[in-house]
């Protein structure tokens, strides 16, 4: 959080910790730690750096608290806290700046117990130790799903997901295996996705078709060819082409009733 200096997210910080995970942490049978590829991969850093970091930061700015990073700022429990107070009207008796490992465990002991009371999740896939050890996995549950609960008009990156490496600790040994882990829904947005292209004569035809003849059929009588799809006759290739062979320039649109020509 802010007040210090800021320490620069490590991709790899989670494999470090795991480097002295204690006996109770293996006890749980499983670990989960995200692949460094899809530590790169936009819509995670969307999801991260501007939506999830971007909602803690104006939900709390009323009280002057600025987080830096969803993984480093928020194993303490104090952010969590004021965010359960903010959205739900819960202030706990506890200490503000909790200081000692032991101390930022039973804070975050008390505050997720609330949070999960609110968040009704069946399968929750977050718990204290991992909060604590900046599990950056579970936090990103964590925050997607009171993001969803406080405010579901917040708008997340649509079906967000993630690779992780699945350690699994049995007597005989560990056993690893890579799955997918999904972070936020699918929406299904069909929305068409606009062209890629750098091709001027097809970029006005855009232009005008959508400006002036939405709705409207386009006739090219040496063509023999009728267009009434708006869609079609922004993308048609033939139409734009003749009409730059013909006239060297942009089509002049002429209306003439009903319908609307394009005259070379």
């Amino acid at each position: 959080m802010d007040g210090g200096g800021a320490m620069e997210a490590d991709p790899f910080h989670n494999a470090k910790e795991d480097e002295h995970m204690d006996a109770q942490t293996f006890k749980a049978g499983k670990m989960k730690m995200i692949q460094p590829d899809s530590l790169k991969d936009p819509k995670l850093d969307k999801l991260k750096e501007q939506v999830l970091l971007g909602w803690i930061n104006e939900s709390l700015k009323a009280e002057h608290i600025v987080v830096q990073s969803v993984e480093e700022d928020l194993y303490d429990g104090l952010v969590l806290h004021h965010l359960l107070a903010r959205f739900a009207g819960v202030h706990l008796t506890l200490e503000e700046m909790a200081l000692t490992a032991s101390a930022q465990i039973r804070k975050l002991e008390a505050v997720l117990e609330e949070l999960d009371k609110r968040l009704e999740q069946q399968d929750t896939k977050w718990e204290v130790s991992l909060i604590h050890k900046k599990d950056l996995l579970a936090t990103l549950h964590l925050l997607v799903a009171m993001v969803t609960r406080f405010q579901p008009e917040v708008e997340l990156p649509s079906n967000v997901k993630v690779q992780v490496v699945v350690l699994e600790v049995s007597r005989t040994g560990i056993q690893s295996d890579v799955q997918t882990e999904v972070l936020t829904e699918d929406r299904g947005d069909n929305a068409q996705e606009v062209s890629d292209t750098n091709d001027p004569m097809e970029q006005l035809m855009e232009m005008e078709v959508k400006q002036t003849m939405a709705g409207v059929g386009l006739q090219v009588s040496d063509l023999d060819q009728q267009v009434w799809d708006l869609d079609q006759q922004v993308h048609s290739w033939k139409v734009s082409s003749f009409l730059f062979r013909t006239s060297g320039s942009p089509p002049t649109v002429m209306n003439t009733g009903s319908t609307m020509s394009a005259w070379p």
